[in-house]
């Protein structure tokens, strides 16, 4: 049995997990940013191997509200950002190391 967190299968063929995140200060105008990071998994499921993350895809006056925003995505829009950012990356994604180039 793996560690690994549930996972989406990408359009590589790989496994990743998501988890949102906001930023810690608001931007000049006095927004949070929020988005989504997919952590791509090893072959076996027993390490992270990489990662790519979404530009910003909610904007709120507190971090709360941004985040509010991005939970409320479907999964299938998720796995639609999860297979842009791949396109993004190309297909071969971040290195075994664990560094996106």
């Amino acid at each position: 049995m793996h560690e690994r967190a549930p996972a989406f299968s990408g359009k590589d063929g790989q496994a990743y997990s998501v988890a949102t995140f906001v930023d810690d200060a608001p931007d000049p105008t006095g927004r949070y940013g929020a988005a989504l990071l997919f952590v791509r998994w090893s072959e076996a499921g027993d390490r992270p191997v990489g990662h790519v993350e979404t530009e910003y895809l909610a904007w709120g006056k507190t971090p709360a509200e941004a985040l509010a925003q991005v939970l409320a995505l479907t999964l299938q829009v998720v796995k639609q950002h999860l297979d842009r950012c791949i396109d993004a990356t190309g297909a071969a994604g971040g290195g075994e190391d664990g560094r996106w180039p």
